[in-house]
């Protein structure tokens, strides 16, 4: 499932197409997704002009002139394309048209349009319309945790959070009330650059550590987003061949190889945890 760098790396492409648009031609093409459709989908989506494009979490808000938000989660294999061509990178391929593509619509932007579409091979994802005014009480919003990359996610923030919690970290990082956003992969990241073992509970683990931990979960996140950003000026073609996670990660994925760390000799592992795969290097990674 595509995590927060990849959702906000589809959020900076679409951002210059469709921020300040008129939705026009808009056309749904099945009854749902994951979930279906908002009652008369397209029709509330006809006409409309898109304010901005935020992002939540994993999911992708775009406040419109008529008064609704609205809100797309990718799912598994939830892609935007823009006149055919793939928005964003995924370590998964999928099929971006033909009998996958359930939502299309073309944004005037000026003098300039775009087709845009919404193709999901899996139907996991899934899309609302929902009143601006009550997107933070939404039950998909109201019990998320501060954002990773706001100023209110801090070591302070995780300690309160964590306070007298027994459950390992990696698990309570992936606790979306805990911090909204954080996905399996960059946990385990992050968790390895701050030299933290995910088996240890998350009341345990002191506040200074707890301090660095949050800061490098920001830089994880940032130099994700930054590599994702890089190939906004070259989208990917339609099967989605090159794949987002070009880049090396230093322990995800590398069950059974050395440590990337200076002058560790460890192995990286592979453990499972709140039925997900963790990859660590214990010999890096101290309780």
């Amino acid at each position: 499932m595509p995590e927060l760098p990849e959702v906000e790396t589809v959020r900076r492409g679409l951002q210059p197409v469709l921020e300040g648009a008129e939705l026009t031609r808009v056309r749904q093409n099945r009854p749902d997704l994951r979930f279906p459709f908002p009652e008369r989908f397209a029709e509330r989506l006809e006409g409309a002009t898109v304010e901005r494009i935020d992002r939540r979490a994993k999911y992708l808000l775009m406040p419109l002139s008529t008064g609704e938000t609205w809100v797309t989660h990718l799912g598994m294999t939830g892609r935007f394309t823009l006149d055919g061509e793939q928005l964003g990178e995924f370590e998964e391929a999928a099929p971006v048209a033909g009998k996958h593509e359930h939502v299309s619509l073309c944004a005037v932007n000026g003098r300039t349009t775009t087709r845009v579409g919404f193709a999901d091979a899996r139907r996991f994802g899934f899309m609302g319309l929902i009143p601006t005014d009550g997107v933070e009480a939404h039950p998909w919003f109201s019990g998320l945790g501060p954002e990773p990359l706001g100023n209110a996610f801090s070591g302070a923030h995780l300690a309160e959070a964590f306070a007298g919690r027994k459950q390992n970290i990696k698990v309570s990082l992936l606790d979306q009330r805990v911090v909204a956003g954080l996905g399996n992969i960059y946990v385990c990241e992050a968790l390895y650059r701050a030299r933290v073992s995910p088996l240890v509970a998350a009341g345990k683990v002191s506040r200074p550590r707890l301090e660095r931990l949050a800061a490098v979960i920001r830089d994880v996140l940032n130099d994700a987003i930054a590599a994702g950003g890089s190939t906004l000026r070259d989208f990917a073609n339609a099967d989605g061949g090159q794949g987002y996670f070009q880049h090396r990660f230093d322990v995800y994925g590398r069950e059974g190889q050395p440590c990337s760390g200076e002058g560790c000799k460890g192995v990286v592992r592979r453990t499972v945890q709140g039925g997900r795969s963790t990859f660590w290097c214990p010999a890096c990674q101290k309780r």
